[in-house]
C-alpha cells in the first residue's frame, strides 16, 4: 500500500510541475492573456470584483481556468469557493512583476520560496495567500472567501481549501 501512495504522490507532483511549465509559458506576455472577466465577475461581490480587476491579466486568466475546471468536476460547488478560486492569486497584485521575475519565481517551488528572504517578487510569491486574504478583508470581501484564499497553498484540513489547492496545482 505505501508504494501505491508514493507512486500517486510522484504522479501528482509530475502533473503539478507540468502544469507549472505550461502556465509559465502562457504567462510570458500579458497581451496574450484573455481572461473571461465578464463571466468571472458574475461570481463575485462588487468588493471582490474590484480586487479581481486589479489582478494581472495573466493571473486572472489562470484563475478563470482554475475555476472552470473546478466547476466542471464540482458543478454545485459552494459560491464562496468559486469566488476564492477566482481570487486565489490576488495577493500577487500588490507588486507588479517584471518578466524575468515572473519566470524566476515561477521556477521556485513554493516551499523553497517560503524559506528565502521575504523580499521583492520572491516575498510576494511566498506570502501571496496571506497577503491576498488581507487585501480581500480590507476590501470588504466575504470572510470565508478571504480564509480560503489564505489557505489555498496549505489547506489545513479544510475540504474546500483542499479542492482549491488541488485545482490550482493542476492548472
Amino acid at each position: 500500500m505505501p508504494r501505491r501512495s508514493l507512486l500517486a504522490r510522484i504522479r501528482r507532483k509530475a502533473r503539478g510541475y507540468a502544469a507549472k511549465a505550461r502556465r509559465l509559458l502562457r504567462s510570458v506576455n500579458a497581451e496574450d492573456a484573455h481572461p473571461d472577466d465578464p463571466w468571472a465577475q458574475t461570481h463575485l461581490t462588487p468588493e471582490e470584483a474590484r480586487v479581481y480587476r486589479a489582478m494581472d491579466p495573466r493571473d486572472r486568466e489562470h484563475a478563470c481556468r482554475v475555476t472552470r475546471h473546478l466547476l466542471r468536476d464540482h458543478p454545485h460547488a459552494d459560491p464562496q469557493l468559486i469566488a476564492a478560486a477566482l481570487l486565489h492569486d490576488c495577493g500577487k497584485s500588490l507588486r507588479p512583476y517584471f518578466l524575468w521575475e515572473r519566470v524566476l519565481v515561477g521556477l521556485i517551488p513554493n516551499r523553497l520560496s517560503r524559506v528565502l528572504p521575504p523580499v521583492g517578487a520572491i516575498g510576494i510569491r511566498a506570502h501571496h495567500p496571506e497577503l491576498g486574504a488581507r487585501l480581500l478583508a480590507h476590501a470588504g470581501a466575504r470572510p470565508r472567501v478571504a480564509r480560503l484564499v489564505a489557505r489555498h497553498h496549505h489547506p489545513g484540513g479544510d475540504p474546500d481549501a483542499t479542492l482549491l489547492h488541488l485545482y490550482d496545482d493542476q492548472e
